[in-house]
């Protein structure tokens, strides 16, 4: 009996020890069959993994190697392909469907100030034209994905801007904006009503952007016939579908630059958004936020589109507004934050510090400084840039914090003028009529290049048309395109368009009459005597440019210089917006309503409240009343049952 019960306690022992050693090998074989879904769910983290691994060493060395055409997007994929053929992903795995990227551009100006513009881009694999319902958002912010596919959008450009960009001292823009509020859209040739659907899409912008976009109506709304052309993929000419509109006064402030935010993967808590400080911003001489759609090509066969969703912010600050006077600037002084990391969505975060003027450092002098060199075109000019990548992590040292300080060390140097330049001005004296003059400057010294001129007036400026004269150095300029379409009190402003050639080293003035009209008292805004703001010229040309231009707009390369498409090796593309106008008009004492209601509520209360009370009051005779002695002896003659007296 005992032998028995020892073999059934060894046969159980076996058993158990079986069991176990089974469930161990599954585990770990289901531990590594999950490990390898992850990595296969989430592709891209496991490519970044590699990528990182593999660049690290490759970060201290210095890149400085590229020919003329490289870029710094370029650099560093092409260490990439020689240093990482074995980490590279499967062609098997899918590929996210989306993109983010976000880079900073800092430029030093030569009188001091400083020139920082944000570039945030969100790539999109859908197609909203087919009319598909999207209901899965991922990095593309929904707000917008339901205006594209509900208002049957192509291309949609905002901007919100506070100040005037001053292009003799500055130079130009990565991306131009006039003052106030601009809005232009191209609808999808499938819209049937385009006015009725311009107006419901003003209305939800104004709650998106939380600014007075509803305040757009036909009133100072156009359709250009050849301005503002698509800037993204398709055959699209008809002008039918498209709307401009300006709004010159339209302040901006937080409520404007939070919504913005939003519309950010990361939003403003991680990557270069932290330096988003809306008191910081708007304490500048200039500042402008906008918002860029469009349809691209992924591939140069563009068998493959996406759309492109841009955010751009553009701020100048003065030298002389911190109060400090120094001509030191540091990411902590211009934003009172410093950067710790990049956007963990992001699949490229750069910044770039314009030394194309530094060669030697004889200027100013950045540090930490960094080896990554690169040179991009922008503008038709060649330019070099100190590149930060925020994805590796030596780029914040061992603080694991970076705060990039430029301390100029010479106040000497001229900045090159740039070779499109416009202006505008009110001349005339005053209320009845006026003159609009609008400049524009070609400086380039021996090539002529024709300019598309906008100008659009509101109504209530009665343009003298036949009084439109073009002149160039003394002489006339006759436009070889003119559009002209009259306004309509209170209905449509005046569009002008015009394609004016401009000789080399000149200035071309376009002049025009108008005579001012007298407004109904309930039109006038609540401060009529500051005056009526009227919306900037828009010049558009393409300027011949120094050096050959890249054509290929799907080759890597830094956002702020891939926005405007080009078709031509030797030009590229420039608009310009001049400033805004301030038009007095006949304005009426709005105290004579005041007076002329005080006066009439007299001469009513005196005059026909008398005669009233003459004409309506009842009249009747009334004895005198008896006297106390008489009153009791009425009381008693009346106990007694005697008649009174």
């Amino acid at each position: 009996m005992a032998a028995h019960r020892c073999s059934y306690s060894a046969f159980l022992l076996i058993i158990c020890s079986l069991s176990r050693f089974f469930v161990a090998d599954s585990q770990e074989t289901t531990l590594t069959g999950d490990n390898h879904a992850a990595e296969v769910d989430n592709p891209q983290t496991a490519t970044e993994t590699a990528g990182q691994t593999a660049e690290q060493p490759a970060v201290e060395e210095k890149l400085w190697e590229a020919t003329e055409e490289a870029t710094p997007d370029d650099a560093d994929t092409d260490k990439q392909d020689t240093s990482t053929p074995e980490t590279a992903a499967p062609s098997s795995v899918p590929q996210p469907k989306d993109d983010f990227q976000e880079e900073l551009v800092i430029r030093p100006l030569h009188s001091g100030d400083i020139y920082t513009s944000f570039q945030f881009r969100t790539l999109w694999e859908t197609d909203f034209m087919r009319g598909n319902k999207v209901s899965h958002y991922r990095l593309f912010p929904k707000s917008l994905g339901q205006v594209i596919s509900k208002f049957s959008v192509r291309e949609l450009h905002i901007s919100f801007t506070q100040g005037y960009w001053r292009t003799m001292q500055w130079g130009q823009p990565f991306l131009p904006s006039p003052p106030g509020a601009e809005l232009w859209v191209w609808f999808q040739d499938s819209v049937t009503d385009v006015d009725g659907t311009w107006k419901e899409l003003t209305n939800v912008l104004s709650g998106i952007f939380c600014a007075s976009l509803n305040f757009i109506d036909s009133t100072n709304t156009v359709q250009p016939s050849a301005s503002f052309k698509p800037l993204g993929i398709g055959n699209v000419t008809d002008h039918r579908f498209l709307r401009y509109a300006t709004l010159p006064r339209e302040i901006v402030c937080t409520e404007n630059l939070t919504p913005w935010k939003k519309l950010l993967p990361c939003g403003s808590k991680a990557g270069l958004a932290v330096l988003l400080k809306s008191e910081k911003l708007f304490h500048s001489s200039f500042h402008s936020q906008a918002v860029h759609i469009r349809p691209v090509c992924q591939d140069w066969q563009c068998k493959t589109t996406s759309w492109e969703l841009r955010q751009t912010l553009n701020v100048v600050f003065d030298l002389h507004t911190p109060g400090q006077g120094k001509r030191e600037w540091s990411l902590f002084k211009m934003f009172s934050r410093t950067l710790t990391e990049a956007c963990p969505l992001a699949s490229s975060s750069k910044i770039y510090i314009d030394i194309t003027d530094n060669p030697q450092g004889e200027q100013f002098e950045v540090s930490p400084a960094t080896p990554l060199l690169g040179q991009a075109m922008v503008l038709g000019d060649r330019r070099t840039f100190s590149v930060y990548d925020l994805t590796h992590q030596i780029t914040f040292g061992t603080v694991r914090s970076l705060n990039l300080l430029i301390r100029w060390k010479s106040s000497e140097g001229d900045m090159l003028r740039p070779l499109l330049h416009g202006e505008r001005y009110v001349a005339g004296y005053g209320l009845q009529t006026g003159e609009i003059h609008t400049l524009m400057y070609n400086n380039h010294p021996y090539r002529s290049f024709p300019v598309l001129l906008l100008d659009s007036v509101p109504w209530y400026l009665r343009l003298y048309i036949h009084t439109l004269t073009v002149a160039s150095k003394g002489k006339d300029n006759k436009p070889s395109y003119i559009h002209y379409q009259p306004s309509k009190d209170r209905v449509r402003p005046h569009l002008l368009e015009m394609l004016v050639q401009l000789p080399p080293n000149s200035v071309t003035e376009v002049t025009v009459q108008f005579e001012r009209a007298l407004l109904k008292w309930t039109e006038y805004t609540p401060d009529p005597n500051h005056g009526f703001y009227v919306g900037s010229s828009v010049i558009s040309s393409l300027v011949p440019s120094i050096v050959a231009m890249d054509t290929n707009s799907t080759r890597e390369q830094p956002l702020f210089s891939s926005f405007f498409p080009c078709k031509e090796e030797s030009s590229y593309f420039v608009r310009v917006y001049t400033e805004p106008l301030l038009v007095n008009l006949p304005t009426p004492d709005f105290s004579m309503p005041y007076n002329v209601i005080c006066l009439t509520c007299t001469v009513v209360a005196v005059g026909y409240g008398s005669l009233y009370n003459l004409l309506t009051r009842s009249f009747q005779i009334e004895e005198p009343s008896p006297g106390l002695a008489k009153r009791i002896a009425n009381i008693i003659r009346k106990m007694r049952g005697v008649p009174p007296l």
